[in-house]
């Protein structure tokens, strides 16, 4: 007995680092979430470990930048009530601190009779959400955006905005670390055991842990056994930047979305400081970081993504090849261009010459149905939580899920 007494007594001394929360991933998410975990805890330690050497090196750093409204979603779903309260706390977050906040407004147009049959979908969703959205005819549209071409009518969201993601991802940071949250970078993640969180930088002896670890974050809830019937299934995104001078165009213009793809399609953002650029593409991923060349190159995850894309090749049921071969075709910058310019006048290649830095989006696939999912996606229990799937809008959703967030687990706790 006495011995066995040693024997934990000597692995609690070797675990020098404690947290009664122990948050993964130093995204916008992660850090909301350990944020608001100090506010309400704040006699608790709240610890963030993050891989990189500073917060925000992948989806929220590679943010477009777009504050979206909530009226894609439908009125159930999670993503419709935290977009519609995001969009507002955010702008306000923003003005408070004097953050850049570029309030451009969005045009959704038309190109043909069944995406006018499409908006009027969008525009119920987005009454149902309780969304501020004006349905426009030609000239108003024209009269927002003077080359914008739509079909008869579009529909106008005058509280989408832009910002700069970075930015905000300091001054979130820099708010967790005043209410006390202790963050470490370059501290990733390696396994769990016993309730004490092995990372590069030491184990932990973590009293509650949160995975928010994007790209990877089924992969995390594994080692805790979660994440059983879903799996991370990267897409790139890439942008082309104009050229012309600010405020050549006025407005983000989007086609009317598939709404059965959690992807908007090739649309105009307009960036904080008033420049336009053409994209996302949603080209698949052959592993998680596939940024450019070879960087981060893994050979476990390129044969295990290879064999999944391989498989929804024939039993996917939301058009995998489909998708596939239209966002490869989107490597051309002839191509995006081409679908730029359906959207809006006097749109020309000679604009259009940059490459933006890319993103890769975290999205979720259920492996059982071999579906994308659509909404906000967690599990956990009373030792752990884990952000499964918190892509866009997930950037302009951060502080109202965390709330969410932190509701679930209190009530897990209890």
């Amino acid at each position: 007995m006495a011995k066995r007494q040693t024997a934990v007594e000597s692995v609690v001394v070797a675990v020098a680092n404690t947290a009664d929360f122990l948050v993964i991933g130093g995204g916008i998410i992660g850090i909301c979430v350990a944020a608001e975990l100090k506010r309400r805890h704040p006699d608790c330690a709240v610890t963030l470990i993050e891989k990189e050497a500073t917060c925000g090196e992948h989806a929220s750093g590679r943010n477009s930048g777009v504050l979206h409204a909530g009226f894609y979603y439908t009125a159930d779903s999670l993503k419709a009530k935290f977009t519609r309260q995001g969009n507002a706390e955010l702008t306000d977050f923003c003005r408070d601190r004097s953050l850049p906040l570029n309030a451009c407004g969005k045009l959704v147009v038309a190109q043909n009779e069944t995406e006018l049959r499409l908006l009027d979908e969008l525009l119920r969703r987005g009454r149902a959400n309780g969304v501020t959205l004006e349905e426009v005819d030609e000239q108003a549209a024209r009269e927002i955006e003077p080359r914008a071409i739509t079909l008869e009518r579009a529909l106008y969201s005058p509280t989408t905005s832009s910002v700069d993601p970075v930015a905000v991802l300091r001054a979130m940071e820099q708010e967790a670390r005043r209410l006390g949250v202790a963050i470490h970078c370059d501290a990733a993640f390696l396994d769990q055991r016993d309730d004490v969180i092995k990372t590069t930088i030491g184990d932990f002896q973590a009293g509650y842990v949160v995975n928010a670890a994007g790209l990877y974050a089924d992969a995390v809830a594994g080692k805790f056994g979660f994440s059983r019937d879903y799996r991370i299934l990267p897409f790139k995104g890439l942008y082309l930047y104009s050229n012309e001078p600010a405020g050549a165009l006025r407005t983000n213009i989007y086609p009317v979305p598939d709404l059965r793809n959690p992807f908007l399609g090739v649309h105009f953002t307009i960036t904080v400081d008033g420049h336009a650029k053409i994209g996302p593409t949603a080209i698949p991923a052959f592993w998680r970081e596939q940024y450019g060349g070879g960087k981060r190159f893994r050979l476990s995850e390129l044969s295990e993504i290879l064999l999944r894309q391989f498989v929804l090749l024939f039993s996917a049921r939301f058009g995998f090849v489909r998708l596939a071969v239209e966002e490869l075709r989107k490597y051309s910058r002839a191509r995006m261009v081409l679908l730029a310019s359906k959207m809006a006048r006097d749109v020309t290649p000679d604009q259009y010459r940059r490459w933006g830095k890319p993103g890769i989006r975290a999205q979720l696939l259920n492996v059982r149905t071999r579906q994308l999912e659509m909404d906000f996606v967690f599990e956990g229990d009373r030792r752990s939580f884990h952000v499964l799937n918190a892509v866009s809008p997930g950037f302009t959703c951060c502080l109202p899920f965390s709330r969410f967030v932190c509701d679930t687990i209190s009530a897990k706790l209890n």
